[in-house]
Parts: C-alpha cells; structure tokens; sequence
C-alpha cells in the first residue's frame, strides 16, 4: 500500500511562515503525560519531559501541548540570509524526532506527521486556541482511544 503524503505539493517548506505539526507516538501508546482532574492538568511522564527539552530546542518554537500519545507545535520558519538556508520543517521535525530517540533509546513517534500552513492571523489564532484548549476537551480528542 502506498503512503499518503502530508505534504503540499510544489509548497516549498524552507520560506518563511508559520506551521501547525502534530506528531503522534507510535501506536498512540499514552507515553508522554497523564491530563488529570476538571482543570486538566498536564502531568509530565519521563518521555514527556525528555519531549519537552527537545521541543524547546527547535529553532522558531512558538506555542506548543504534550498530551498523552500526541503533541502539537506551532513552529515559525525563518529565512536564512544570502550566505547560509534554512532548515526546512521537515528537517526541523527529523532532528527533533531523532534527538527524542536518541535520549529515551527507543523511537516513540510516528514515521510521519501533520502539517498545515497557516495562512493569515485569524488561522493562527484558531490554532493558538486549539492547542491551549486540547488538554480540556482530552477525552472527546480523536486520538483518546
């Protein structure tokens, strides 16, 4: 079976703009947090810390949730200048992504990832409330299981 790709085709992902990324853990395996109480509170798992540290460490991170089996990034690409490019996002997530294997010694995420170009600001408003609100509405997420 052949994979659906994510990705826009023709898009070029190294210009310069805001990403929406969510990457889920293989198998939806609830690794990085537990969401607790009516306030739902994210309590970090050993994964999930070890996720965070690398998360903080991509280059234009700019909001971003660790639930359970998921996380969601918005990630600000900038150019770079005349002399030296810019990692692509892509290039961003696979260095994310092998920095979290290389730490726990185990891959925990997903071979691929979703991405969406955000178009305007009221999309990156949208999105902003969606990820602060996820942790809240945990339990009807697709990804609950």
């Amino acid at each position: 079976m052949e994979r659906k790709r994510n990705r826009l085709p023709d898009y070029d992902y190294s210009k310069e703009g805001y990403f929406f990324i969510t990457i889920c853990t293989i198998n939806k395996e609830k690794c990085l947090c537990d969401i607790v109480g009516d306030d739902a509170h994210i309590v970090p798992k050993e994964y999930g810390e070890i996720t965070e540290k690398y998360i903080k460490s991509i280059n234009g991170i700019d909001h971003y949730v660790i639930m359970p089996n998921h996380i969601h990034l918005i990630i600000k690409n900038e150019c770079g200048t005349m002399w030296a490019s810019s990692p692509t996002i892509g290039q961003k997530i696979k260095s994310f992504k092998i920095m979290v294997t290389k730490s726990i010694g185990r891959q925990i995420f997903q071979r691929s990832y979703y991405d969406h170009v955000i178009r305007n600001e009221e999309d990156y408003v949208r999105i902003c409330e969606y990820i602060t609100n996820n942790p809240y509405r945990w339990t009807e997420d697709k990804y609950y299981e």
